[in-house]
């Protein structure tokens, strides 16, 4: 008999909200994130309804927007994912630990022994999100004039993703002998030399760290653009999709997943977990009116802003009360800019419309009672559409709390979510098989 398939549940947390005005929502935590103790307390709760990982954005610049915009934004200060993660390993046993990471303002030595080290201190539980960065400006901090070309920064990405995953491999899992009598501390011949020479990278190796708990952490990858879609089929064992309309969702699972086999590689050992805003009350109207009291909360200016940024062009200078005129290609994210414009399309929206719509959340919202979200979810599940979702919460901690103590036990009653983890590792608990060390493959 087939095992019944079950829903993966990541907590998206940037590093707490999606939507621009959860920190202004009434009873929200407005320092949420950059304030340890509430962190620590979401880490928990999460862990309480046996979340499969905290999934943790990142920016390496401010957000590209004017002032007027920019002011409004919570984004503007929180913790590094790897400082922070290893501080909520110490706090939870269970719980994955996702930490985003650039390939292209990063190098891979570093990634490598960052990661390493959250597993070990994890005890297995990290994962890596590899993105290339869209944001213009994230250059501009890193001694560079303007972005990396979109294609050159997938091009570096996927060599990195090999350099990477090579010098995880460096040493086999039994090198370590500390044998106390002969004075041997690891065996020379349990160990490898990465020497890689690439267009991108020349590392000689080996990693001065262990092999990680699980053998590499678990790789994430969330482009939906045509390199983004090739290199997840490659590499990433999760996609953290852009939530839509269910049939692009449907194709996009069909399209990355059907990549696969001509790879080498079992599609059951990819994750894709779509974003979700997911707004829950005791009745369809009272999670109506939580919803409509926070987009109400959105400043007009935050919604340009945003638009902007998703569009990569300025919208300022836009007829508001017209249609979403031709927008030129950029070097900015292809996906996301391309899933804004057939919103507008599909919807006949006009820009002041769709400013609104971008400038709180644009994505998939599920808004409703437990037993409506969960039709959705378990909608989304059998007709593969997804095998999960990143949740993201309209405020803290309300918004999480209410998500766990009202729509988890639903999801549990139906048996489409675990009532106990399944393992201790991040691998175990998503069904993911643990690499086989590439130079020591017994």
């Amino acid at each position: 008999m087939a095992e019944r398939k079950m829903l993966r549940l990541g907590a998206f947390m940037r590093p707490v909200g999606i939507h621009t005005a959860w920190w202004r929502y009434p009873g929200a935590y407005p320092d949420a994130n950059f304030n340890f103790k509430h962190l620590a307390r979401f880490a928990r709760t999460l862990e309480r309804g046996r979340f499969d990982a905290f999934f943790m954005a990142d920016h390496l610049a401010v957000l590209n927007m004017p002032m007027n915009a920019l002011m409004r934004s919570a984004t503007n200060t929180s913790f590094d994912p790897l400082t922070l993660l290893p501080a909520l390993a110490v706090v939870t046993e269970r719980l994955g630990l996702i930490a985003t990471a650039s390939t292209t303002f990063n190098d891979p030595y570093h990634i490598a022994r960052k990661f390493a080290s959250l597993d070990h201190i994890s005890n297995g539980r990290a994962g890596w999100n590899l993105v290339t960065t869209s944001n213009p400006d994230a250059a501009l901090n890193f001694g560079l004039d303007e972005h990396v070309e979109h294609g050159e920064r997938y091009e570096r990405g996927r060599e990195f993703y090999d350099v990477v995953t090579g010098l995880w491999d460096s040493w086999a899992d039994d090198a370590w002998k500390r044998d106390q009598e002969s004075g041997i501390f690891f065996d020379p011949d349990r160990l490898h030399v990465l020497n890689h020479k690439g267009r991108h990278f020349r590392v000689r190796g080996p990693l001065n760290h262990a092999r990680p708990v699980q053998g590499w952490p678990v790789i994430v990858q969330a482009g939906a653009s045509e390199a983004g879609k090739q290199i997840a089929a490659e590499t990433a064992e999760m996609v953290f999709a852009a939530g839509g309309p269910i049939a692009g969702a449907r194709d996009f699972y069909a399209d990355v997943k059907g990549r696969m086999p001509a790879l080498g590689r079992d599609p059951d050992h990819l994750k894709i977990l779509p974003g979700a805003l997911v707004v829950v009350g005791e009745t369809t109207q009272e999670a109506q009116r939580k919803k409509d009291l926070l987009d109400s909360l959105v400043h007009p200016d935050s919604g340009i802003a945003s638009l902007s940024i998703a569009l990569g062009t300025d919208a300022s200078q836009f007829d508001l009360d017209g249609p979403l005129p031709d927008i030129p290609e950029t070097n900015q994210s292809k996906s996301g800019r391309q899933r804004v414009i057939d919103r507008a399309r599909r919807d006949n929206l006009t820009v002041r419309q769709l400013a609104q719509i971008v400038g709180g959340y644009g994505g998939l919202s599920m808004v409703g009672t437990p037993a409506q979200i969960a039709d959705t979810m378990e909608e989304w599940l059998f007709t593969d559409a997804c095998d999960g979702f990143n949740v993201m919460f309209p405020y803290v901690p309300g918004g999480l709390d209410d998500f766990v103590t009202m729509v988890v036990p639903e999801l549990q009653r139906r048996g489409l979510f675990r009532t106990d983890y399944e393992g201790t590792t991040l691998r175990e608990n998503l069904g993911l098989p643990r690499p086989r060390n590439r130079f020591f493959p017994e």
